[in-house]
């Protein structure tokens, strides 16, 4: 529930701070944030001996995650965001879990049961209802 608070008030924060700057700067200042964050995380809770266990392979998969989310998905969530109202924009790219759940499907053979398949279509039919509301 907090991950869902902090999610939700990100996006009205940003939108106010879209108001007056581009979303490439914006994208820019929201980097500072995460640096600062990682900074403290790094200090304080990451253990050196965590760091060095980590894998070649997982690292750059990790880092290919942070590339497509965290970059190339923000810089495209803040061009919707500048140009659109927060409750459209915001449920709509939320919309990623419909995606992840079709490629876990299949790139990874993880089963389709009924729940799965009626909350990938409730995901569908609200998308449908911003995009025509």
């Amino acid at each position: 529930m907090l991950a869902a608070l902090a999610w939700g008030l990100a996006p009205i924060v940003e939108k106010a701070g879209l108001r007056d700057t581009g979303p490439i700067a914006g994208l820019f200042y929201r980097c500072v944030g995460v640096v600062a964050g990682m900074l403290i995380l790094g200090l304080f809770l990451v253990r050196p001996q965590e760091g060095r266990a980590v894998g070649l392979r997982s690292a750059l998969l990790l880092a290919a995650g942070g590339f497509l989310a965290s970059f190339l998905g923000q810089i495209c969530f803040y061009h919707a965001l500048k140009g659109g109202e927060v409750s459209r924009m915001v449920p709509i790219s939320a919309s990623y879990p419909f995606i992840a759940f079709m490629l876990g499907v299949l790139l990874f053979h993880e089963s389709l049961t009924p729940f799965k398949i009626g909350g990938a279509l409730l995901i569908v039919a609200g998308v449908w209802l911003l995009k025509i509301g």
